[in-house]
């Protein structure tokens, strides 16, 4: 597997990222003994960098994988936490540190999906405290993840940024505040300021899955993108992905036919219509119609962060 340099950060990670979001509960919510195999699977066919995040609940699944793993150390994790202050980011990176059993943290984001550029100081806390915990060599390299294009542009140009974790995908699906066109030359700026760059929802949340080699290339072949997170719940998923990193022939009984997701958000009748789901999800997909949440499936990333916010349980992902 090509291992590419992260920006300035010295730290070499594998093109293919082990997106871990699906494995948890807002999404599959397989079981722990067989998710931890499948991220093991993944280290010992040469990937060397998995993306998680605090709401995903996937540290469990981790931490598994690298129980007698001899080249724990090699491995390197991107966590994210939506803490707004500087006493919540602290026990998020403590909780992190502990879920994990890692002495250290390799790369530790703001969750910024949908946010302004100012998000820095209205996040001032949380930030702060990721730079502290990046002196005390708690954290290895500090960045954000978003959806927003402003938001890329905004980071290529702060001095303690290390990595930027945006979203592209050739349909620009969930791009927010400009095209795909404008996040790759956002991309590019990151890039040529130094910046560690890897990307997210290249498959647009499923949307893609069909035309899954191409629309994987597109992105790896953005310049500055050093690696790109896949979600993967499946070893049929995996083989097929590394093949695609690898550059090798895709034997037809690996064919995206036979491991298309199907998965779609369904709103259940007792759902009371607060709005929670809307102002949380990061694509606009959700609204209320008659007292009701609903969701556009056209637009709908199937990310699952509206799940656990929702007060009724009336969210799934099915």
């Amino acid at each position: 597997m090509k291992k590419n340099s992260l920006g300035k950060t010295g730290i070499k990670v594998s093109e293919l990222c082990f997106g871990a979001l699906p494995l948890g509960p807002l999404q599959a919510n397989i079981a722990l003994e067989e998710g931890a195999k499948l991220v093991r699977t993944a280290l010992e066919r040469g990937i060397n960098f998995i993306d998680t995040a605090e709401t995903y609940k996937t540290y469990p699944y981790i931490k598994k994988a690298l129980e007698g793993y001899n080249n724990k150390k090699e491995v390197i994790i991107a966590t994210k936490s939506n803490a707004q202050t500087y006493l919540e980011m602290e026990k998020s990176i403590k909780e992190a540190l502990q879920a994990l059993d890692r002495d250290y943290l390799d790369i530790f984001h703001l969750h910024a999906a949908r946010v302004t550029s100012s998000v820095f100081e209205e996040r001032e806390g949380a930030w702060q405290g990721l730079k502290d915990y990046r002196a005390k060599g708690l954290i290895r390299a500090i960045g954000i993840s978003t959806h927003v294009v402003e938001v890329v542009r905004r980071a290529a140009e702060i001095k303690d940024i290390d990595i930027v974790f945006p979203l592209i995908n050739k349909l620009g699906m969930g791009i927010v505040g400009g095209t795909v066109e404008d996040m790759v030359k956002a991309i590019t700026e990151a890039a040529k300021a130094g910046k560690g760059l890897y990307a997210m929802k290249a498959l647009a949340g499923g949307h893609l899955i069909d035309q899954l080699k191409e629309s994987l290339n597109f992105v790896r072949n953005i310049a500055g993108i050093n690696s790109v997170a896949v979600g993967m719940v499946k070893p049929e998923e995996l083989a097929l992905n590394l093949k695609i990193f690898n550059n090798e022939e895709i034997p037809p009984e690996l064919s995206t036919k036979k491991i298309k997701s199907s998965k779609r958000l369904v709103i259940l009748s007792f759902c009371k219509g607060c709005g929670t789901c809307v102002k949380t999800c990061p694509n606009q997909a959700l609204s209320l119609e008659k007292g009701k949440a609903v969701v556009d499936q056209k637009l709908c990333l199937r990310c699952g962060y509206c799940n656990p916010v929702c007060p009724e349980f009336a969210i799934r992902l099915v």
